[in-house]
């Protein structure tokens, strides 16, 4: 690793962005990683003995996909408007969501996954019900299917406690001062909780690569949380491993060049896949910061009365 001089990190040399190296002392990059491994972990007195580097390489991204699944904790954030379709284009590195929320009157408000369908596909079909083909004979679709107009309109109903609720300004009668209705107005019996939920929803069409919303989002602003597989769009130059993880890294190549080899001995190839998980576990240890601080707030908390 080449380290850099103060104004380098704090100003980046007067180069813009200012902020390129901010943190970056935390990192070891993927160039530096297969490097090393190819110094140090290959040889003839080594287990791993003339590996192309393409292939150490494959392994090292492995790894760090496999780290930036559950291990890193570096969740990633994207603030967008909600258009008039009502959805949300998935940001090109998404992986798996963490947490959406809607930011309303400078507020984070957490939304909920809804477990409806919101959201299909539709073919054109003519008066007597006959899907309809274009010349190459492909099925021709419209731009919106019926149940997503009646969500972008806001005319879908749902099971949730919101203004889409099939309750909300239901029609009744007055008969002598008290109104009637026909469906039981208030009721609570019953409830799902998982569907008690005032708040806007969303549904992830993960095939489509894009979040849907009700009616009600068009025009807000909402905040993603995501994870990402750390690949950086393909750059390699780009791509780090926090120093916590990096003799991890190593025995991940490691392993998975035995793993792969034939004539390895089984004992060699068990060995070092148990190095490894001792690796990832004691980086994960190391990652968790847990602060006395943090815990006495815990134990506080366990101590209140519930009135």
């Amino acid at each position: 690793m080449a380290y850099i001089s103060q104004y380098q990190y704090y100003e980046n040399s007067g180069a813009n962005p200012e902020d390129a190296n901010w943190g970056s002392y935390q990192y070891v990059s993927l160039k530096d990683i297969v490097n090393n491994f190819m110094l140090m972990y290959q040889g003839n007195h080594s287990l791993v003995n003339n590996e192309e580097r393409y292939k150490i390489l494959f392994h090292a991204k492995r790894a760090v996909q496999e780290l930036n699944y559950d291990a890193f904790k570096e969740i990633k954030a994207l603030e967008l408007t909600v258009n008039d379709s009502v959805r949300f284009i998935l940001p090109s590195d998404y992986v798996n969501w963490v947490r959406i929320s809607l930011f309303e009157n400078g507020v984070l408000r957490p939304m909920t996954e809804n477990i409806q369908l919101t959201s299909a596909q539709a073919y054109l079909q003519d008066n007597n019900l006959n899907i309809l083909f274009d010349e190459s004979g492909s099925v021709l679709k419209p731009e919106f299917s019926p149940i997503d107009v009646a969500r972008i309109k806001g005319t879908k109903k749902s099971i949730y406690l919101n203004s889409n609720s099939a309750y909300n300004n239901a029609e009744g009668y007055c008969c002598d001062g008290n109104w009637f209705f026909d469906f039981a107005i208030g009721a609570r019996y019953g409830l799902n909780t998982e569907t008690a939920n005032a708040n806007p929803t969303f549904r992830i069409d993960a095939k489509a690569g894009v979040i849907n919303f009700d009616s009600t989002m068009s025009g807000k602003s909402v905040i993603v949380e995501y994870v990402s597989d750390g690949m950086e769009g393909g750059d390699n130059s780009l791509i780090t491993v926090n120093k916590l993880f990096e003799e991890y890294v190593y025995s991940y190549i490691q392993y998975s060049i035995l793993d792969s080899k034939l004539g390895v001995q089984e004992y060699v190839v068990n060995r070092a896949k148990k190095k490894k998980s001792a690796l990832l576990r004691n980086a994960k240890i190391r990652i968790s910061n847990i602060h006395p601080g943090r815990l006495l707030m815990n134990l506080r908390g366990q101590n209140k009365w519930i009135k």
